[in-house]
């Protein structure tokens, strides 16, 4: 494919418009009226708190349901999004721009003083744009943060199903595709089923809304996180039993270690006396847990993110590097954002970050790292 093609392929079309506008619209609609459970996020600055209508797993199953119909009665095509990945991806970034462009200029004018809409200007444009400057924006009553993280996830598990029904309509369906696409979705649905753990992130709590979130949301983990499908789909990759034991072996270490240090991390902020494997929590300084997962690694739950995503490589063998830049990529992301909550977590807790890191010495990797 020469460049000319990919940058035709990048022109985006009103077919790419329509198609990003309709799920948007939808997620909105779905999101405002379907029941869910409403989730307190955390207590900010001046004390107030954001609710969260968590209903991701219904509005993603019904939308399933819906465009599943509209396939089976041929009025929507289950191949339109990878009939057109390059032109959706690039809508899809030239709406990323705009939409963080106008939350600048509403930032700057905002005189609103609450935590989530006071404006942290630095008058630095390209570092305002980039970082953002408004904590937790809305539009119509929607909050823009919680939506983007919400569509980047559907929109990931959307692009693998329209490559996967392209792979069967082309004949080329392999036992790498199916792992691929299982080990995907088993990890979107679940994502989705503990919707709520979201609300108690970093991104949530503290990261303002600027070109970074949202097109990380957006752009970065729908189309690149999807990439290992695409490659799939022009490469043939014979797997034998014992490569196929050890990608579910990493999948489900990996699942194991992420959900289990989430879950352990999400409970012992509601309730820190409730017990971790079956024991009182260990504390330290009244603050940090020091018990399960945490009492092995300060940061494990990126060691279970790692394994998860090495999994979804693996179904691709080691022919090439192309499939694996997802885990390269978090890879890098991990440390670097390990190196950056240690700095913080040293501002913060001081003499009780210390305290935690003599009894837990191992960052990610128990005996490694």
């Amino acid at each position: 494919m020469d460049l000319g093609h990919v940058l035709h392929l990048l022109i985006p079309s009103w077919n790419s418009v329509a198609i990003l506008a309709l799920f948007f619209a939808y997620l909105s609609i779905a999101g405002s009226i379907l029941p869910g459970k409403v989730v307190p996020g955390a207590t900010l600055p001046d004390g107030s708190r954001l609710y969260y209508r968590c209903n991701g797993l219904l509005s993603l199953l019904l939308l399933v349901g819906l465009l599943g119909f509209g396939a089976k009665m041929d009025f929507v095509s289950l191949t339109a999004i990878s009939d057109r990945g390059f032109e959706l991806l690039s809508t899809t970034f030239l709406f990323s721009v705009m939409v963080t462009l106008v939350l600048y200029a509403a930032g700057c004018k905002s005189s609103n003083r609450g935590s989530s809409l006071k404006p942290h200007a630095t008058g630095n444009l390209l570092h305002d744009w980039w970082f953002g400057i408004q904590l937790n924006p809305q539009f119509m009553g929607i909050d823009l943060k919680f939506f983007f993280v919400r569509a980047g996830m559907m929109g990931w598990l959307f692009i693998n199903l329209s490559v996967l029904a392209r792979s069967i309509q082309d004949g080329t369906l392999s036992q790498s595709m199916i792992l691929f696409q299982l080990f995907c979705a088993l990890y979107i649905l679940d994502y989705f089923f503990h919707e709520e753990y979201m609300t108690s992130t970093w991104d949530i709590i503290a990261e303002r809304l600027g070109f970074m979130l949202v097109f990380g949301d957006l752009v970065w983990i729908p189309f690149t996180f999807s990439i290992q499908g695409w490659w799939l789909l022009s490469n043939k990759v014979e797997l034998g039993t014992a490569a196929v034991v050890a990608n579910c072996l990493t999948f489900l270490i990996g699942y194991m270690v992420f959900r289990g240090a989430n879950k352990q991390k999400h409970v012992f902020k509601k309730n820190p006396k409730t017990p971790i494997w079956g024991r009182p929590a260990r504390v330290i300084g009244g603050k940090l847990l020091a018990s399960g997962y945490w009492g092995i690694a300060r940061h494990c739950n990126y060691l279970g993110d790692l394994l998860l995503a090495l999994s979804f490589s693996l179904p691709c063998g080691i022919s090439s590097p192309v499939p694996y830049f997802y885990p390269i990529y978090l890879l890098i992301l991990l440390v670097w954002r390990e190196r950056r909550d240690e700095a913080r977590c040293a501002e913060k807790y001081k003499e009780i970050w210390a305290e935690y890191r003599k009894l837990v010495q191992w960052r990610i990797l128990p005996y490694v790292y």
